[in-house]
């Protein structure tokens, strides 16, 4: 897969990444939120990483794990964001209450 790719913005926010003919979204975080990356589905993982301020994830699966209150709600879904890393769905503006991508397996 060539390491180019390009990004464009779609109409609900999310920014696209296209790499040959793979499609990645890519979602912002919460304004003015430093979010941990964890190494599991929960608040009980390590914190591998601090993202900063105005970061934007990609979100490759999802699936459920501790419930997290954030600026988006509610939530126990968690979005892998790659390499084994997670961070709670509720602190990403994905404009949905429930999972947009498959689930983890």
């Amino acid at each position: 897969m060539s390491a180019e790719h390009v990004e464009k913005t779609a109409t609900d926010g999310a920014t696209e990444a296209v790499a040959d003919t793979a499609l990645v979204r890519y979602y912002s975080v919460a304004p003015g939120v430093r979010l941990n990356v964890r190494s599991g589905p929960g608040t009980g993982y390590a914190v591998v990483r601090v993202l900063p301020e105005g970061a934007s994830v990609p979100i490759y699966c999802q699936t459920p794990g501790t419930t997290v209150t954030g600026p988006y709600g509610t939530s126990n879904i968690w979005d892998n964001i790659g390499g084994g890393q997670y961070v709670a769905d509720s602190y990403v503006h994905t404009g949905s209450d429930g999972y947009v991508t498959s689930r983890c397996g």
